[in-house]
């Protein structure tokens, strides 16, 4: 069992119980799953890039990712059918949690400028975090980088409400900006 996961179990969930008042003990949000996706614009078209890609991916995240694939071509975007246009990975259960703690406590101190993510959430209670280099995971080699890029990363909870899934991720541990800063925004 992750470090992260323990926590959870003997921490958060009483917390979360205690604060929301939840009548059932299955109501209590939990993070289902974590979904690394990375578009691939200009890299798409050089195998080598694609490649690249795919192994940084596959270093930071500890699985292969899956190839995303265009459904229609579009002559506009210079976009043909079954070409590929991203790639993404679905984390569950142990490496989940511990990619949740490596981004929380490695990762993030070491983005540039650093204050917190907004705690802004999609209104069914799933967090949206994109950053704009994957050269902030110690995973990968910098040497080996040949250009930024960017990923999203998004954390897929069971909690109905936004408000439930910040105090969730909270409790993680998850670095949001403090209120002090956004108010003054």
């Amino acid at each position: 069992m992750s470090r992260l996961q323990k926590r959870y179990k003997e921490e958060v969930k009483p917390a979360l119980n205690e604060k929301f008042k939840y009548s059932n003990t299955m109501l209590i949000p939990e993070l289902k799953k974590i979904v690394i996706s990375m578009g691939l614009a200009e890299a798409s078209k050089d195998k080598n890039a694609l490649q690249d890609c795919v192994n940084e991916i596959t270093m930071l995240s500890g699985q292969k990712p899956i190839l995303t694939r265009s459904k229609k071509a579009i002559a506009n975007f210079k976009l043909r059918e079954d070409q590929v246009i991203g790639l993404k990975v679905t984390l569950r259960s142990k490496r989940m949690y511990d990619f949740l703690d490596r981004f929380c406590n490695i990762v993030s101190p070491r983005i540039r400028d650093f204050r917190g993510f907004p705690d802004k959430c999609d209104g069914q209670g799933n967090l949206s975090v994109g950053l704009q280099d994957q050269q902030v995971f110690p995973e990968i080699d910098l040497d080996k980088v040949k250009r930024a890029q960017g990923m999203n990363i998004t954390f897929v909870t069971s909690a109905k409400s936004d408000p439930e899934c910040v105090e969730l991720m909270k409790q993680l541990g998850f670095p949001f900006t403090p209120k002090e800063e956004t108010e003054k925004k």
